[in-house]
């Protein structure tokens, strides 16, 4: 079965897989410290790409394994390794002997796991216990390191502190300050920040020509709701999303007295938005209650030690919701119930 045959859980629906993807949008700097590296011989043996999730970190991972799988065949200064090269070719198939990809993918029964399985880590042994396939490099792409247990981290952690020759560990994570600090410590970290709006909107603008659907006119609107996610952006661009944003949006901006018909009437758009909609809800929420906590926005009463017990709610209730499929208008009412306490005195 051909990689595209298969669901896989780390592509967005219709959307180019990061692997397929041979540009990139922003990142200069990282990409710049990483040819630096590789020019002046002292390529580390393992980088975390740590940012938001959507950003382009694993369209970087792919990038740099296509880089080092072509032995560096990237004009000077760059990346961008051409996209006819056989080593372009074979990662994009998935098909490279030199490449090692551990991810989530569904198992016989065609269901996919909330884990990356241990079966697939257990391929780290086998695959950096021999020599490479191309005599060139070795690259194991992990994405993403959040969807380890401790079991594939701890496996991973044994090869990490013995890593063979030319051997290069591509982990990506949305948030590295949780992994374990024995993995962070064997690994350069690559911060990676949200893109800007032009950015995003130049990230959607390229994805149009590949994407059958996407409406141009509202690329600057997605661009601006996006957190710098090319991937929320898209989501956003889904069904009711941005609508859904904006009504979400001004009901936090009526707190501590939002209007219940407003609530009961976003409730029941919820009820009948299965596109994406209870994903655009949970996600201004907790943007408005982050932004908060991190003092990116100030509100005179809030009980800033409220914010992470009401984030965790927040958080539970939206997976409660969409795991048993519960009745959104209740979950509507709960959340801002749950933010309304916060705000009293």
């Amino acid at each position: 079965m051909s990689a595209d045959a298969v669901v896989e859980a780390d592509r967005f629906e219709a959307a180019p897989h990061p692997r397929e993807r041979s540009a990139i949008v922003g990142h200069a700097e990282a990409q710049a410290l990483i040819r630096e590296a590789w020019d002046a011989g002292r390529m580390p043996h393992a980088l975390l790409l740590g940012g938001p999730e959507g950003i382009g970190k694993a369209t970087l991972a792919y990038r740099i394994a296509r880089f080092a799988l072509s032995g560096g065949a990237a004009p000077a200064g760059t990346l961008d390794v051409a996209p006819d090269h056989p080593a372009s070719r074979q990662v994009r198939a998935l098909s490279h002997p030199d490449l090692l990809v551990l991810r989530r993918v569904p198992g016989d029964g065609g269901k996919l796991p909330s884990m990356i399985p241990a079966e697939q880590v257990r391929k780290l042994k086998a695959f950096f216990g021999s020599t490479a396939a191309l005599g060139g490099w070795r690259v194991c792409i992990v994405d993403t390191l959040d969807e380890m247990n401790a079991q594939g981290a701890n496996a991973l952690l044994k090869t990490l502190e013995e890593p063979p020759s030319r051997a290069l560990f591509l982990l990506v994570s949305h948030a590295p300050g949780r992994l374990l600090p024995t993995i962070r410590s064997r690994c350069r970290v690559v911060h990676m920040r949200g893109l800007d709006e032009r950015e995003t909107a130049m990230a959607l603008t390229g994805l149009a020509a590949e994407m059958q659907g996407l409406d141009s006119a509202r690329f600057a609107e997605a661009a601006a709701a996006s957190e710098g996610s090319v991937r929320e952006a898209l989501r956003l661009m889904s069904g009711e999303g941005l609508a859904i944003r904006s009504a979400t949006q001004a009901l936090l901006d009526a707190l501590p007295a939002p209007d219940p018909k407003a609530l009961h009437t976003l409730g029941e758009r919820l009820q009948g938005d299965r596109a994406g909609g209870l994903d655009s809800f949970t996600a201004t929420v907790e943007a408005w209650i982050s932004d908060h906590a991190t003092g990116r926005r100030q509100r005179a009463g809030l009980r800033l030690a409220r914010l992470p017990e009401v984030w965790e709610k927040v958080r539970r209730a939206a997976i409660d919701a969409d795991t048993f499929n519960l009745d959104r208008k209740t979950l509507v009412f709960r959340i801002f119930a749950s933010i309304e306490d916060a705000l009293a005195p």
